[in-house]
């Protein structure tokens, strides 16, 4: 599931507009720019944290938006393909800023962090928000088993907003998007 969440944001990433990085997006304080660095910063992010089992501490983080952030975004996330695919990856416990995990719960983690991102970028950027619906479906079922309500909240204050009601229509990234507090 990782690697169709890369592949996705990938293609997300790909239609972003340079004139566009300072677009606002569903992330109230967030621009294009940030978000783009985040998406792509998060691969090295992830890979490290499974080759190694710890976060990577934090530092200056490059500009990947003055330069193919779409190139340095699939570098990365082949990298952390290959690092959640090490043999003791699921099993290895993850020391991250907000407590230990082991492999197996963190790449869902990676997984619905890049996948909901690739979401948050379409819609700043005016692309589909309807990104492969199989893996939405599959993703929302993970989230609503794992996130507690007392991770919700207003923005800055809480990982994840309050849920948001989604016409009974709507693709499943937008269901999953809403799931976690985004306005579809």
């Amino acid at each position: 599931m990782l690697a169709q969440a890369f592949a996705s944001t990938a293609g997300v990433l790909s239609g972003v507009d340079a004139q566009k990085m300072d677009g606002s997006t569903p992330c109230a304080s967030w621009k294009v720019r940030e978000l783009v660095n985040h998406i792509v910063g998060g691969t090295t992010y992830f890979a490290v944290t499974a080759e190694t089992g710890e976060a990577p501490s934090g530092g200056d983080a490059p500009d990947f938006c003055e330069g193919d952030f779409v190139t340095e975004f699939n570098k990365g996330a082949a990298r952390a393909v290959k690092a959640f695919e090490a043999p003791d990856a699921m099993d290895k416990t993850m020391k991250l800023p907000f407590g230990d995990l082991p492999g197996g719960v963190f790449i869902n983690i990676a997984t619905i962090d890049t996948f909901t991102h690739g979401w948050d970028l379409a819609k700043a950027t005016g692309q589909s928000t309807d990104l492969d619906p199989g893996l939405a479906m599959q993703l929302l079922a993970i989230a609503e088993g794992f996130l507690p309500d007392d991770l919700r909240g207003a923005e800055g204050q809480a990982p994840f907003g309050p849920k948001v009601e989604v016409p009974s229509g709507a693709c499943p990234a937008d269901r999953l998007a809403a799931f976690l507090g985004r306005q579809p």
